[in-house]
């Protein structure tokens, strides 16, 4: 559960925030005005009169551009640089686990390849092993 929450978890919340929210009215970081409450009455002036200034958008995309930052010492999940195990039992289920990882980035890249735009955020070769903004 520890390695789920603080890896794919996290990638799934955090990784795809930039480009979902750099169209701001996908995420407005404030509204001037309250949103309509009635389909089909808002004109052109009100939705411009709803958005958010540009100052309060440029401080979303400034704050969703930090924490969205790829590190430049990316560790993918299951990669372990430093061998803390040196037992063969947890040096296999390690094994084992890199290998299931780099099956599933398989398919992912496959069924990536037919798609307009492809969804990488929950790759394992593109999941950061622990929590990283």
């Amino acid at each position: 559960m520890v390695m789920y929450c603080s890896s794919a978890r996290h990638a799934a919340v955090n990784s795809g925030q930039f480009d979902f929210a750099a169209w701001m009215p996908n995420t407005p970081a404030t509204l001037r005005q309250p949103p309509p409450k009635t389909k089909g009455k808002a004109t052109l002036q009100s939705i411009l009169d709803t958005l958010p200034a540009v100052n309060a958008t440029c401080a979303l995309l400034s704050l969703l551009s930090i924490v969205s930052y790829e590190p430049g010492d990316l560790r993918p999940l299951g990669c372990y640089p430093e061998e803390h195990f040196t037992e063969d039992a947890p040096r296999r289920l390690i094994a084992d686990f890199q290998t299931c990882l780099a099956e599933i980035s398989k398919r992912i890249q496959e069924r990536n390849q037919s798609l307009h735009i492809g969804y990488h955020y929950l790759n394992p070769s593109e999941v950061e092993n622990s929590v990283s903004i």
